[in-house]
């Protein structure tokens, strides 16, 4: 396929076989709603208030979160705009770039970004049925792990069967037609977004915890227990210092650099909407401020969170979580144990609306790089719901495999335990996907030179400076994780670059399907 921009369609016409433009602002606005609230925020905040050793650390990177996403959605706004067409980041790329590293986005959404996400939601959401149903373990085994090798194995659990019937059930449900996926996503985001707000509510107003407010807020930014963070490989020990947040500006950098790791991939997925622009009613209007909305009514539930967990729970409290389970520990300390059954079923209508979300969003990439013929051509079609059934089966297949695949580690006394494949590839590319927001909203400046005349319904908030900064920043950040977490960095970027040589095999046979936009 020639490296040239694609002419792209002006008429927004129906055709009879094309997508649906079923999805209007409120839909748009609980896709990007549902599909960023999954199960981090009960979570993450441990492991950040590990790093950051404060309260007002744990407060401060969710705000940093914050800004950093919702600028980020407001610069992405002007491509969504630009291009209202299934894909949505994949086309971005495509047009600013070259469709190589669209499809390297594309590739590396469809093998771990996308699916690993989904996969890791799936099993949570088995994990805490688990907790209602204590024979859904998985420890309960209908296919005992099967060794693929010395570090890896496939297994079957009745945890595992959950997770997969999961996706079974929602794949077809959203072959059916955005319609059903969309009412679907609007009820289970609305009862999660309320669950959410009752955590809040219970955290700040009822469990308020005398002994925890003074404690967290008296000593707001008093660095106690944060975690040592050493250098991500054996080589950087020489000149790369062993560091805490409590080691100067540098220390600081280092720690909230780390811990935007764990709140940003829970504030991930903001951009699925634009994946599914072709079936938005008012794609240029409603796509930019889907993300806008969705983007700040998550954020600003997620700083609201951490502050109920620090009203309710001693920072050392959140930091040594059984589990890393937060929230669990907070509904804990205010009805006892009927708060870890509470937290259960909030959580698995959390991650139940969030499945749905990347499920739907997740397929209509894989269509768009069929359409370029940079996929399987059957893919690039749709049934006749007008949504890429055989995309969606694709996706949920790929999803199955990564939830019975399974790491194997042997330790010194010869025990052996299982994890999770789809985990590991997730800290791998958490790297990678700050290297496509970056690119992406380079883009903007890209095409801005490339395309000055292009009509352009919104233009990016703030620009230059607020999209300059966010490329700052991610820049900066990338630099951390390089330094001190280079053992998931460097993974990453090999997915990423095995995409390369799929890119030339695809090509050379490349024949598009025809575009039934």
């Amino acid at each position: 396929m020639a490296d040239t921009t694609h002419a792209i369609p002006q008429s927004n016409a129906k055709k009879p076989t094309g997508f649906v433009r079923a999805i209007g602002l409120f839909d748009g606005t609980m896709i990007v709603v549902g599909s960023m609230i999954g199960s981090g925020i009960f979570i993450v905040a441990a492991d950040i208030s590990r790093q950051t050793g404060s309260a007002g650390g744990l407060l401060l990177t969710w705000i940093l979160t914050g800004l950093l996403t919702i600028s980020a959605a407001l610069s992405y706004g002007e491509l969504a705009a630009l291009f209202p067409h299934a894909g949505g980041q994949y086309v971005y790329l495509r047009e600013a770039y070259s469709p190589l590293w669209g499809f390297l986005y594309g590739w590396t959404l469809f093998l771990v970004i996308q699916t690993g996400t989904i996969a890791a939601v799936a099993v949570g959401f088995a994990r805490y049925v688990g907790v209602l149903v204590p024979s859904i373990s998985p420890n309960v085994w209908i296919v005992h792990p099967i060794a693929l090798g010395s570090k890896y194995a496939v297994s079957l659990s009745v945890q595992q069967l959950v997770g997969v019937l999961m996706i079974v059930f929602l794949t077809f449900i959203n072959t059916l037609g955005v319609r059903l996926g969309k009412l679907i996503q609007n009820i289970f985001t609305s009862a999660k977004t309320l669950s959410l707000l009752g955590l809040i509510f219970l955290g700040i107003f009822v469990g308020r915890n005398a002994g925890a407010i003074t404690e967290n807020f008296n000593h707001l930014w008093t660095i106690r227990n944060a975690q040592p963070i050493e250098p991500g490989a054996n080589f950087l020990r020489s000149f790369v210092p062993t560091i805490t947040a409590a080691g100067g500006a540098f220390g600081l950098l280092v720690a909230y650099g780390v811990a935007q790791v764990g709140s940003l991939f829970s504030a991930d997925a903001w951009n699925n909407i634009g994946f599914t622009a072709a079936e938005v009613k008012n794609p240029k209007r409603d796509v930019a401020l889907s993300m806008a909305f969705g983007t700040i009514i998550v954020i600003t539930l997620y700083c609201l969170a951490n502050l109920a967990y620090l009203c309710t729970l001693p920072l050392v409290q959140i930091q040594t979580a059984a589990d890393d389970r937060v929230a669990s520990a907070a509904l804990n300390a205010i009805f006892g144990p009927t708060g870890a059954m509470i937290m259960a079923v909030a959580i698995i209508i959390s991650t139940f609306g969030c499945n749905n979300g990347l499920i739907l969003a997740g397929a209509r990439v894989s269509y768009a790089m069929a359409k370029d013929g940079l996929f399987f051509r059957s893919t690039g079609t749709l049934n006749s719901r007008g949504v890429p059934g055989t995309a969606l089966v694709y996706q949920g297949s790929w999803v199955a495999v990564l939830i019975l695949l399974r790491t194997r580690h042997v330790d010194a006394a010869g025990a052996v335990t299982y994890g999770n494949l789809y985990s590991d590839l997730l800290d791998y590319v958490v790297f990678s996907v700050l290297i496509f927001y970056v690119l992406t909203i380079a883009g903007i400046f890209v095409l801005r030179a490339k395309r000055p005349t292009a009509e352009r319904p919104y233009r990016a908030f703030g620009y230059p400076f607020v999209p300059s900064l966010y490329i700052v920043a991610a820049l900066a950040i990338m630099f951390v994780l390089l330094l001190y977490r280079t053992q998931t960095a460097w993974p990453g970027l090999v997915i990423v670059l095995l995409g390369v040589p799929v890119y030339f095999v695809w090509s050379r046979r490349a024949k598009p399907v025809a575009n039934t936009e």
